[in-house]
């Protein structure tokens, strides 16, 4: 990015919420609370999904991924965010904002694909089970992990090339609590049409498709379960799926509304909120919806608290 003249330029000052410091005060300890689950549940069930011999199947693989995603994608905002709630320093270097912007935009997309992956992988369990095994085979899941890292982190190149080039002309007061493109985008002292419209242009890629394969997913799974004659049965798989599309529905709407509307449109105090729900309250919430409340987590987990018992009292 074509920098201020000074050469003394060092970085940009991350206003986050800092006309209204009460409001930072309880923020930071929300944050920190949310922020500790979050990497106690996703750290929990990457360590099962490696441990338990019974976790070993494509399910628990892609979950483990979408994990470990979740994981970074907090540790990449969340801390820079909490030292700028808690002190008077609210900068960040050059360097932080390119590795914040590129490594967030890049997990964001991954995710994006990752959840239609699990969407495909759930579609074929319910209306395809006796072929599971051979359609979803560990080579397939293998590549589709590597593709969805691939084109998330493929396209932050791009989007990240593009954004920091823009000429700043002096303006260094990124209005957010963490480097994001549009946001970036209002920094820059020249005509962002274009970086607006090629914007759009990729998130309908990374937002609307992933979002329809997954609705025609979850539409061939509904049709199969309304088929089981059980109501017990249907209850339960409605229920399992209910609560998968409300997890993908929360992800994919705050990222629409973030992305699919020109920055120039923004409400940046309605904007913050819902960056933080998205970088806190999602990658909270797949662990407790996904797995957690499942039997062979639990299962999983009471048989690991087994293990490390009986190697204590040995």
């Amino acid at each position: 990015m074509e920098r201020a003249n000074d050469s003394a330029f060092s970085g940009f000052i991350l206003l986050g919420f800092s006309n209204q410091p009460q409001l930072e005060t309880a923020l930071f300890a929300v944050i920190l609370i949310i922020y500790s689950l979050s990497c106690l549940g996703n750290g929990a069930i990457m360590l099962l999904s490696t441990m338990d011999p019974h976790l070993h199947s494509p399910m628990y693989f892609f979950l483990s991924n979408l994990s470990f995603m979740d994981l970074c994608l907090t540790t990449c905002t969340v801390p820079q965010t909490l030292a700028n709630f808690k002190g008077k320093d609210k900068t960040i270097t050059y360097g932080g904002c390119v590795a914040q912007l590129f490594i967030a935009l890049g997990l964001g997309g991954v995710e994006c694909v990752l959840l239609s992956v699990m969407a495909y992988d759930r579609y074929v369990a319910v209306c395809r089970p006796l072929h599971y095994m051979v359609i979803v085979h560990p080579q397939l899941c293998l590549q589709l992990v590597v593709t969805a890292w691939l084109t998330g982190f493929g396209n932050s190149v791009v989007q990240t090339a593009l954004t920091m080039t823009l000429p700043l002309c002096g303006k260094n007061q990124v209005d957010h609590f963490f480097c994001k493109v549009p946001v970036m985008l209002k920094l820059a002292c020249t005509n962002t049409s274009v970086n607006e419209a090629e914007l759009f242009a990729v998130s309908v890629f990374f937002l609307v498709v992933p979002l329809s394969l997954i609705l025609v997913s979850y539409g061939h799974i509904t049709r199969a379960v309304l088929k089981i004659k059980s109501a017990q049965g249907r209850q339960k798989a409605f229920g399992t799926c209910g609560s998968h599309l409300m997890v993908v529905i929360i992800f994919f709407g705050t990222l629409i509304s973030m992305y699919l509307q020109p920055p120039s449109s923004y409400s940046q105090d309605v904007n913050k909120s819902i960056a933080l729900f998205y970088t806190l309250v999602t990658p909270l919430l797949n662990p407790l919806i996904y797995t957690l409340r499942n039997k062979e987590v639990k299962g999983a987990l009471r048989r690991q608290m087994r293990r490390i018992l009986d190697l204590r009292q040995s």
